[in-house]
């Protein structure tokens, strides 16, 4: 007897079916996306970094924010900042708000450096290495050696970066200079600091590690921490590509120093175990030993900080306090003395939006402390002011930028008055912004902050 033929729903997959194996991938694909493979695989990365620094003999930067989780923080000679988005297709941009000018020194004294970044699944660069960090040096040449039009080119990857494409960010070159010399930054120690035109290369795993450099130049390698993963991560024995990009999305906290201090512990408790030994870790990194106090001095007479600092600080003779908390507080509890305001803002985006509210108050606080502890002088040797927040590196920056162009003018003195105020516009506050990213250059004030910082100075007089 003849078999019979099936059914159409006995070869279709039933509904119930369809849902069950598609739940069952995607259990495979979170447990494959744990934190203890993307631990593994950021150990398996950086063990790639430190292999790369043997060979080439270069010091490490970490191009934040997930570089520093690939190198060894006794091996980590700078941070920088390179942002992808600037290298993003028809939107290149050379950014005068993270000019990175502090590298020239290490390029200089080390005759080079490797910069470290890691990309999303199937990308053999980062767009941060493969036009972002190009585009930088491109410029920096022809602003320091405008006598060398040898080394003016734009050099890129061309496995990552069209001849199209290059061409279309060689011809906004120019405009980068422009924007760059706006800033009115003096060239004199830069060219002290770096004696050849700056070249980048590239190198992934895929590469090997027998790099030739030029005599000509000082080389910027680009170096691309992760594997190229080309399908799903089902088929990589739990390797992840990227492993230390998007962290809010799987850290729970965790950051690249508390990583690199806990990473045997880290790495040898079981996954359900991890969540509460983050926990953990992470609460004692902010109460701890490890918890800094660290300022820095970024304009005349204003220095950021973290929170932390602040207890060291407070009623010192000559010193203004601004504390910008991660909660919000109601305005009439902010001042707390002639010389400490304590704004709360909140935390994130929110913060940096809150702050155009919140300027007006801390900017004419600031000022009444300076005209009032030295009326008779127009400069601010003897005083000081602070601002500090949870990171140090965002609101407290963004509110040092609105207190430099708010407080002082031209000459760095005190403003006597508030009607003397110039009409502030995008390119003076750029270049006092220039002035302290040059002075901090791990500072990385949000898009938000700064909006906020331009909206109140430009419209301060609605």
């Amino acid at each position: 007897m003849a078999a019979t033929a099936p059914t159409l729903a006995e070869v279709i997959f039933p509904e119930q079916a369809n849902h069950n194996f598609s739940r069952i991938l995607g259990d495979l694909k979170r447990s494959n996306l744990s934190i203890t493979n993307r631990l593994k695989s950021i150990q398996h990365d950086a063990t790639f970094v430190e292999s790369v620094a043997d060979a080439l003999q270069l010091p490490l930067v970490a191009n934040e924010r997930c570089g520093s989780w690939y190198i060894d923080p006794t091996k980590k000679t700078a941070s920088a900042y390179f942002k992808s988005t600037d290298g993003h297709t028809g939107q290149w941009k050379f950014s005068t708000r993270r000019i990175n000018l502090h590298l020239l020194d290490v390029i200089g004294e080390h005759n080079g450096c490797i910069i470290v970044d890691s990309t999303r699944r199937g990308k053999r660069h980062p767009d941060a290495l493969s036009k972002t960090v190009p585009t930088w040096c491109a410029v920096l040449n022809r602003v320091l050696f405008p006598d060398d039009p040898s080394s003016h080119t734009l050099h890129v990857p061309p496995n990552a970066v069209s001849d199209s494409e290059a061409s279309q960010i060689s011809a906004r070159l120019p405009d980068f200079v422009d924007s760059f010399l706006s800033l009115k930054i003096d060239l004199g120690p830069l060219r002290s600091q770096v004696k050849k035109p700056l070249r980048p290369f590239w190198i992934t795993q895929d590469d090997a590690l027998d790099l030739e450099f030029t005599d000509g130049f000082h080389p910027v390698v680009c170096c691309t921490s992760s594997r190229r993963v080309t399908g799903t991560e089902l088929g990589e024995g739990g390797y992840i590509q990227g492993a230390g990009d998007d962290t809010e999305n799987w850290a729970l906290g965790l950051t690249a120093q508390i990583w690199w201090r806990h990473t045997d512990e880290l790495l040898s408790t079981p996954e359900g175990e991890l969540p509460e030994l983050i926990k953990r870790l992470v609460a004692e990194e902010g109460t701890g030993a490890n918890a800094t106090g660290r300022m820095r001095n970024v304009a005349p007479g204003i220095l950021v900080g973290t929170l932390q600092a602040a207890s060291t600080q407070l009623g010192k003779p000559g010193t203004c306090v601004v504390r910008l908390l991660s909660r919000t507080t109601a305005q009439d509890s902010w001042v707390k003395s002639p010389s400490h305001i304590e704004v709360g803002l909140g935390k994130s985006k929110a913060a940096s939006r809150q702050l155009r509210d919140a300027l007006p108050n801390i900017c004419e606080f600031v000022s009444r402390f300076l005209s009032e502890t030295n009326p008779e002088q127009g400069t601010v040797a003897e005083k000081s002011v602070i601002i500090l927040c949870e990171s140090g590196k965002d609101l407290s920056i963004g509110v040092a930028l609105a207190l430099y162009c708010w407080c002082f003018d031209a000459e760095d003195k005190v403003r006597r008055a508030s009607n003397d105020r110039e009409s502030f516009t995008k390119t003076a506050i750029r270049v006092k912004l220039g002035h302290i990213m040059n002075t901090a250059p791990d500072a990385n004030p949000s898009r938000a902050t700064l909006q906020s910082v331009n909206s109140y100075l430009m419209d301060w007089r609605k």
